[in-house]
């Protein structure tokens, strides 16, 4: 008996296999005009490029993507009660679940806002988390939180406008979940915490790497896309001087770079693209930031180890999804397994992003293997380990052939009064056989992700 997902999938192909090989050209076509990027910083220079995308998408059942939705909302809500408690009251640590001295040293983490709780007491509002499914146990892993400034949403809302468009087919045929609804979720997400005022996104520039992502979400959201010469600070208000110079309340703003650039007078005063005097705003109350600043902490792929036990902790449940199996050197008995096993697992510096700083000991040399045992030994606070995934292949049209590649899975987490879990996401791919890092910052590409009942 054949499975609810090969029976859809089987749909798929019947419709795809019926397709004039000649649309996926023109498929082509239509993404390029429209410009997808994802620019890249590579030896010193600039690169601006299309995002590499497959016209295959990955197809997901209503009941994988139910599970997903629960599990999801309940981390994100876990998360931002951790954020909260942390920069607040700090009970988790004085309870002994989290060592102070493993949060203090998160590169994350502001000690600066200690103390202050954001609008609404909600930090966590636009969330990416990714996802490995597990080949051997048929499960979804979730591998590491971005709670800072997660990109991505905009490129499976470009593709499937080119999807509905070159193959209709698929959208008479199949009950594909519509997924038109991510600008409104980051509108009411603004809404909610918007402290009075115009919502605005406020991006670095066409040099950064998502910077076609900005624009999109902002028209998409009905939201002003500033640079930051476009907004002032006065009376810790924030304002938008608009076409005519006309000095505009801003009330949210969904900043798109860093927490070191968004304002030179409290982090890095080097920063030519942050708006000074921003944080005063922020800290007065008279303006929202989404993602909160100081969310990083949660970043840590250290911390990422302590998220089951807060789940028990804050929430009182088990986890719906798990974690990949996790080892800190910090502990001296996970060191010591971590040291044994190194040749088959995967290590990480807990404060790198976008598959840097990523190893697999399978790759390593004897004598990269030791080097990298004395820094862990320097540093073990620096480092995590995990047991390596054999996460499932996806089918990709590359160079007229249908081959078989490492795909991974973001998915999107907008959190207003509740958390709602985007009815898409972002599947990745790498174009190389065999290769397990993904990350578009790594020359990977992407494709839809259909949910179907």
């Amino acid at each position: 008996m054949i499975s609810q997902h090969q029976e859809i999938e089987e749909k798929f192909w019947k419709i795809f296999n019926q397709q004039d090989s000649l649309k996926i050209e023109e498929f082509k076509k239509y993404m390029d005009k429209f410009a997808v990027n994802f620019n890249l910083y590579k030896d010193g220079n600039f690169i601006e490029r299309s995002l590499p995308f497959d016209v295959i998408p990955r197809i997901m059942t209503k009941a994988e993507y139910d599970e997903l939705n629960r599990g999801l909302s309940q981390r994100i809500k876990t998360l931002n009660l951790f954020l909260e408690d942390l920069y607040t009251e700090q009970k988790i640590i004085r309870d002994g679940i989290i060592p102070f001295e493993f949060v203090e040293q998160a590169k994350g983490y502001l000690k600066e806002l200690q103390g202050f709780s954001p609008s609404k007491k909600l930090r966590t509002h636009i969330n990416g988390i990714d996802l490995v499914k597990d080949s051997v146990t048929d499960k979804w892993i979730i591998l590491e939180d971005n709670l800072r400034v997660p990109s991505g949403a905009s490129y499976p809302l470009s593709i499937r406008d080119t999807f509905r468009k070159i193959y209709p087919e698929f959208f008479e045929q199949l009950s594909i979940a519509p997924i038109k609804e991510y600008p409104m979720m980051l509108k009411e997400c603004l809404d909610y915490v918007n402290c009075g005022g115009v919502n605005v996104v406020l991006t670095p520039g066409r040099f950064n790497s998502a910077y076609y992502e900005h624009s999109y979400l902002a028209q998409m959201s009905g939201s002003h896309l500033v640079r930051n010469h476009e907004l002032i600070v006065e009376d810790k208000k924030v304002y938008f001087k608009n076409y005519d110079g006309k000095p505009i309340r801003v009330g949210a703003i969904y900043r798109r770079l860093d927490d070191d650039f968004i304002d030179p007078e409290f982090f890095n005063p080097d920063s030519l693209i942050g708006v000074p005097g921003l944080m005063e705003a922020y800290l007065a109350g008279n303006v929202a930031i989404l993602n909160a600043p100081g969310n990083g902490v949660a970043d840590d792929k250290g911390i990422y180890y302590f998220v089951p036990q807060m789940i028990r902790y804050y929430l009182g449940e088990e986890p719906i999804l798990d974690n990949a199996p996790t080892y800190l050197p910090y502990f001296e008995k996970d060191k010591e397994y971590i040291f044994e096993n190194m040749h088959r697992l995967v290590i990480k510096d807990v404060a790198e992003a976008g598959g840097y700083g990523v190893l697999f000991g399978h790759k390593m040399s004897e004598e990269e293997i030791s080097d990298l045992k004395n820094a862990i030994s320097e540093d073990p606070r620096r480092f995590i380990a995990q047991e390596l995934i054999e996460f499932y292949d996806e089918k990709c049209y590359m160079d007229g052939e249908i081959v078989e590649r490492k795909a991974d899975f973001r998915a999107y987490v907008v959190m207003a009064e509740e958390p709602k879990v985007w009815t898409c996401g972002l599947t990745r791919y790498a174009v190389e056989a065999g290769n397990y890092l993904v990350n578009s910052s790594q020359g990977g590409g992407f494709k839809d992700t259909w949910v179907i009942e």
